[in-house]
């Protein structure tokens, strides 16, 4: 059996529980929208995933929005979707080598905003007490 006939090892559902990141939106987001970054960090080892894989570790998206997500990757050439002709249709995902081209860039900004999220919580705290409702 080669490593790609496998099953991939289960996604955890904790793989984005960063300590270091609150509940508000990082500053740095990757082409294709919110989810793009976490969904490429799901495909990052290389294996294909189902879309109900993919779910575990992204419960905080709606089915709708990872959908939404996924096409949009694709669109953007970033992963292929792979149907097989099975019963039941098995569809699965995975990434492009533009996709994983992305990774290195993906690290460098994670990284950044790991460094500098207490300066960016901050300023948002700043701006937020100091802006005034407009009339």
């Amino acid at each position: 059996m080669t490593t790609s006939e496998r099953p991939a090892p289960p996604l955890s559902p904790t793989l984005f529980a960063d300590p270091h990141c609150g509940d508000r939106p990082q500053p740095v987001r990757v082409l294709g929208g919110k989810w793009t970054a976490m969904v490429l960090r799901c495909l990052e080892d290389g294996r294909a995933r189902r879309f109900t894989e993919l779910r575990v570790p992204l419960h905080m998206v709606t089915a709708k929005v990872l959908t939404e997500t996924l096409r949009t990757m694709e669109r953007d050439g970033l992963l292929t979707r792979t149907v097989h002709d099975e019963n039941p249709p098995r569809v699965e995902y995975a990434l492009t080598a533009l996709g994983r081209s992305l990774l290195a860039p993906l690290d460098t900004a994670c990284a950044w905003a790991r460094t500098h999220a207490s300066a960016v919580t901050e300023a948002r705290e700043h701006y937020d007490t100091a802006a005034s409702p407009v009339a």
